[in-house]
């Protein structure tokens, strides 16, 4: 797969992909004999797995940190582990953040609500009274 069909399929920019390569969160994608990119399976695995983790608002650093754990196999198990712990901690906290957020939001929204049929009821008893 070249990477615009890869771009196409993850929703991710060209360059965002080669900017992954070039810092490292891409293992070296493989080329053709022309020089151009030819993902595999397996090279679109790991970006699909750096969308997912991106999303989850994992640093480049931190991505970064865990793909050289990853690559020194299995001694550093816990260490992955760990890193990835720490960071569904943080999303569980900005998850709670955004959630009291949320609540916030629809108590406003519901608080305009009700000014405006009350403004509405206000403005047909003038129209009644007229």
């Amino acid at each position: 797969m070249n990477i615009s069909q890869v771009s196409q399929k993850y929703g991710i920019s060209i360059d965002t992909l080669r900017y992954y390569e070039k810092e490292g969160l891409l293992p070296r994608v493989h080329r053709n004999e022309s020089g151009i990119r030819d993902y595999t399976e397996q090279d679109c695995g790991w970006v699909e797995f750096i969308k997912c983790m991106r999303s989850a608002g994992l640093s480049i650093d931190t991505l970064r940190e865990y793909i050289t754990l990853y690559f020194k196999g299995n001694r550093t198990l816990q260490k992955r582990k760990n890193l990835l712990i720490a960071e569904r901690d943080k999303l569980q906290a900005r998850l709670k953040e955004m959630q009291a957020t949320l609540e916030r939001l629809n108590y406003k929204i519901n608080s305009y609500e009700e000014r405006i049929v009350q403004c509405e009821k206000e403005l047909l008893k003038k129209r009644k009274n007229k």
